[in-house]
């Protein structure tokens, strides 16, 4: 049994060797530790191996020691702006004012940014509320002052001010409940440490973290605007490319009567995509609901759980069952890219889809030689697909769908029309590639796919539609 303990250490020499001491008497094996003065400096990330009984005590030893905090501790972190005047000696009063109530100042960050007045945030370590409060009536004569984080956790963390200041920024952009607080924390952690190892600063880590969250939330509610275009096909036929500036396009194909979605973005903007679909397909609440899926990442799938049936390879409903079962999917079995998707998902509210609504259509003959397979047919109205699973590329299951009467084709993540994207999208594309080292799991076979995607397309004008950007307008002349 594997267990992460986010603990609060004391900022003194030996304060590790007590922590290890503690799991060495009890059998424990550390499998993981992750320290960093300069960005926190009480947090101490460990991973440990051992039994539930080991575990079980190991946390009552923690706790006895004082690196597991409780809700009966009063001890926690105040991060307080005070808007000093721009002058020399502005802050000395207020430095007197903490002396004097031997208040331990944990944090500080101050930048002149050509104002009368400059924003100097503080982080106080308190033990006594009614201290503080009376701390903040006197500091409100000397200048205005504003708590902007009391971090009083029911739990454990209290002493981490960064960490703690960091996951609460990124939990408040997106209304986060509380039990998503330990998720972004630890992988917060798990993928400073990877990138901090490979060279990467750790504050550019948190930056790209922390941007990542701010572009999800800022086009929520009125602000999600999509860019949306209709494509004719023939006359029964009419294709509807939904995209919005974060997460993957959704696709609506209307022929003959029949509805099929392909892909569904984010689950935040679940209210915003279930009004578009309701302007876009009469009678949506009506109709049979199904949905094709290229592949089983998180900006893909985040719909799922509002389709009927979900038409997926074999190896795409192995990763929802996966996931459904609490275990790792196939994105979070590559250690490199387990804690950006861990991350994605807590932010977006992500739910796998109902095993018994996955229908597996299709799947390779034994283990596949050639980068792309035809696997089998998929027809929806006058539309006849042909359907070639990639060998694992981009992600295992990975499916592209061929129409080569109207010359369509739907090719996921293997192939995305790159500048074809909006500035928003392109913006927020930029984050996954360095917060996961990169989106593919093997990039010379996503490569190798991507070529035999377009070798498999016969002379003719073609309408690619990727899962990011617009459709490309595609013409292939062969000479003879």
């Amino acid at each position: 049994m594997k267990k992460t303990y986010i603990t609060t250490m004391p900022n003194h020499i030996g304060a590790f060797l007590k922590a290890s001491e503690c799991f060495a008497k009890l059998g424990i094996n550390i499998t993981r530790v992750s320290y960093n003065k300069a960005i926190d400096s009480h947090t101490l990330f460990i991973d440990a191996e051992g039994s539930e009984e080991q575990l079980m005590k190991a946390d009552d030893e923690l706790l006895k020691i004082g690196y597991l905090q409780t809700d009966k501790n009063d001890n926690s972190i105040v991060l307080i702006e005070f808007m000093l005047k721009d002058k020399p000696g502005s802050v000395t009063e207020v430095l007197k004012l903490i002396l004097e109530y031997q208040l331990n100042i944990s944090y500080i960050s101050s930048q002149e940014n050509g104002l009368d007045y400059q924003a100097f945030k503080m982080g106080l370590f308190v033990d006594d509320t009614d201290k503080l409060n009376e701390f903040l009536k006197k500091a409100q004569e000397i200048c205005p002052v504003r708590v902007l984080d009391y971090n009083h956790s029911e739990r454990v963390f209290d002493n981490s001010i960064f960490y703690q200041s960091f996951v609460s920024g990124l939990m408040e952009l997106t209304d986060l409940p509380e039990e998503k607080r330990d998720t972004l924390l630890v992988n917060s952690n798990l993928v400073m440490q990877m990138l901090d190892e490979k060279g990467l600063s750790p504050f550019k880590t948190f930056e790209s973290i922390s941007r990542f969250a701010e572009l999800l939330s800022l086009c929520r509610g009125e602000a999600f605007i999509p860019r949306i275009t209709k494509h004719t096909i023939s006359e029964n036929t009419e294709i509807i490319s939904i995209e919005p500036p974060c997460g993957s396009n959704t696709i609506i194909i209307k022929s003959a009567g029949e509805v099929l979605f392909v892909d569904s973005g984010y689950a935040l903007y679940k209210d915003e995509m279930l009004k578009l679909f309701h302007e876009l397909v009469p009678g949506f609440d009506e109709i049979k609901k199904r949905i094709f899926i290229t592949h089983a990442d998180v900006d893909h799938s985040g719909l799922l759980p509002l389709f009927d049936e979900v038409l997926a390879s074999r190896l795409t409903k192995e990763c929802f069952d996966l996931e459904y079962n609490d275990q790792n999917g196939y994105r979070e079995q590559n250690p490199l890219h387990k804690p950006y998707v861990n991350i994605c998902k807590a932010l977006t509210y992500y739910q796998p889809p109902k095993p018994q609504n996955v229908i597996a259509l299709w799947d390779s003959k034994g283990e596949q030689s050639e980068p792309l397979e035809q696997v089998g047919i998929l027809n929806v109205g006058e539309m006849h697909f042909e359907v070639y699973q990639g060998k694992g590329g981009h992600l295992p299951g990975e499916t592209v769908i061929i129409d080569y009467e109207h010359h369509v084709v739907f090719t996921g993540d293997i192939y995305v029309n790159i500048h074809g994207m909006t500035r928003e999208q392109t913006e927020y594309n930029k984050y996954a590639p360095v917060l996961m080292t990169s989106v593919d799991t093997d990039p010379k076979l996503c490569a190798a796919e991507r070529a035999a995607v377009l070798q498999r397309l016969g002379a003719g004008e073609w309408k690619i539609f990727g899962s990011h950007g617009s459709v490309k307008e595609y013409s292939l002349t062969l000479n003879i």
